[in-house]
């Protein structure tokens, strides 16, 4: 006889996948309330984009070393701004590429601010090395990922990638327009590779979103503009949320 629990093929099989979604909301859940972790900065963008000299997106600009050295100094800035039990966590997707350089960047001030929520795929390599192994997580399912990702959220920033981080951005975009998510400070990396990409105008100009709609996202063309952003951002919220419950 074997418990239901301890059988690897029910466990594993059809019949028991509510169990495994429920697992990924649960685990997630407990460990970060009992590591008293409840807001984080998100950084998305391309598993591909590797240090300077091995870019496929720019000649110019190194997004690698731009989003570690972002990452250092959002985690500098909250530890010299912020109780211990009010850090903002640097949160990524957990692989390689721009996920990889943004842990760097927090682990190169604090590791234990590092954190990342993987994801199980077939061509991929696992974990980034930079991870706080405390905050290291694995999913299966995308979008019980995408809910983690925004249950803690106080900001995103979006560097350039393919069509992950495109699902990841728009979905969040239509969260936050739709009023589902409340309102918080998205910058996207890299102004010459948006304005490339994307011609949010014509959205507008079509009808397609509104004016308001336009401005949820912030487009940054450096390190200190997003910073100066983010921090400015931030710091305007939490003002907001102490006068409101002060």
């Amino acid at each position: 006889m074997t418990k239901a629990y301890n059988n690897a093929e029910f466990m594993l099989g059809e019949d028991a996948r509510p169990l495994r979604l429920l697992s990924e909301y649960i685990e997630p859940r407990t460990r970060l309330a009992r590591l008293n972790v409840h807001r984080a900065l998100i950084f998305w963008g391309s598993a591909r984009l590797r240090p300077h000299g091995d870019d496929p997106v720019s000649d110019t600009v190194d997004f690698y070393a731009e989003a570690r050295s972002l990452a250092a100094r959002m985690t500098q800035w909250t530890m010299d701004t912020h109780a211990d039990d009010e850090h903002y966590y640097i949160c990524t997707g957990g692989g390689p590429g721009i996920m990889e350089a943004a842990n760097r960047g927090a682990a190169d001030v604090n590791r234990e601010l590092s954190m990342g929520y993987n994801i199980e795929l077939p061509h991929e390599q696992g974990s980034n090395p930079y991870i706080s192994d405390a905050l290291n997580f694995e999913f299966h399912y995308f979008f019980m990922r995408k809910f983690w990702f925004m249950n803690i959220a106080e900001a995103l920033i979006i560097f350039p990638g393919g069509f992950g981080t495109m699902d990841e951005l728009f979905e969040m975009l239509t969260l936050i327009q739709t009023g589902k998510q409340p309102r918080i400070p998205v910058v996207l990396y890299g102004k010459d590779f948006w304005s490339r990409l994307i011609n949010f105008d014509v959205f507008v100009e079509l009808g397609l979103i509104s004016d308001h709609d336009a401005e949820l996202f912030y487009i940054a063309e450096s390190v200190d503009d997003a910073y100066d952003f983010l921090t400015d951002a931030l710091a305007e919220d939490t003002a907001t949320a102490q006068s409101r419950h002060g």
